[in-house]
């Protein structure tokens, strides 16, 4: 007998290949089919991680921008100045209504030159009454934008924008005069004056200005 004839029943059985046992744990996974890229590890692919939650890129700057603060500050300043003058001219006004009042009751007839005194000087009070409320009232303004700067939208910063560049308009012509006069003294303030309002102009029209006020607000 030959042990090696496969019809001999009594011959050593054929021997099979080893099979791979299956480890413990998960099934054995099938070969991907051409093309399919093969998949790490068990469970769901990993996900790429967002690098923060959806739409952060899309908040806009979270502090307000520095040329944005110096504006505001700028702002601030001016208001001080403008109710610093509003009350002189208004206590001026008020020295001038005495002296009408004084002159009117000296004055004998309407020719005399207390009659003339009196006339101009309810017409200087009620100027200088005047320019104390524009002051006051542009004192107002210029508090209500420095305070909006934090949750203000675009029509601050249009205001803000306007709002400056008269400023500037103004101390402009105030610093001509001031050259012309030849005083050092008349240049310093309206030199000022205009720094402030072009920085107050500037601010809100820069990139990083313009971002603050277009920001999303909740």
């Amino acid at each position: 007998m030959s042990f090696g004839d496969p019809n001999n029943p009594y011959g050593q059985p054929p021997q099979q290949p080893p099979s791979a046992a299956p480890g413990y744990g998960y099934p054995q996974q099938s070969p991907p089919p051409p093309g399919v890229p093969p998949q790490q590890g068990y469970g769901y692919p990993q996900q790429p991680a967002y690098p923060g939650y959806p739409g952060a890129n899309m908040m806009g700057p979270q502090s307000m921008p520095g040329l944005l603060t110096t504006a505001r500050v700028f702002l601030f300043i001016i208001s001080a100045v403008q109710i610093l003058a509003g009350l002189a001219w208004l206590y001026v006004a008020a020295f001038v209504n005495d002296v009408t009042d004084a002159a009117d009751d000296l004055s004998t007839s309407s020719d005399d030159p207390f009659s003339a005194i009196g006339e101009g000087g309810d017409m200087a009070a009620g100027v200088l009454v005047f320019l104390a409320l524009i002051a006051l009232g542009l004192a107002a303004l210029s508090i209500t934008l420095g305070v909006k700067f934090g949750k203000g939208g675009q029509g601050i910063r249009i205001t803000t924008v306007i709002y400056g560049a008269l400023g500037t308009i103004v101390g402009l012509l105030g610093l001509f005069v001031g050259l012309d006069s030849g005083m050092a003294s008349a240049v310093i303030f309206p030199l000022l004056w205009v720094i402030f309002g072009a920085i107050i102009t500037a601010a809100p029209v820069v990139p990083s200005g313009t971002a603050w006020f277009a920001r999303p607000r909740y």
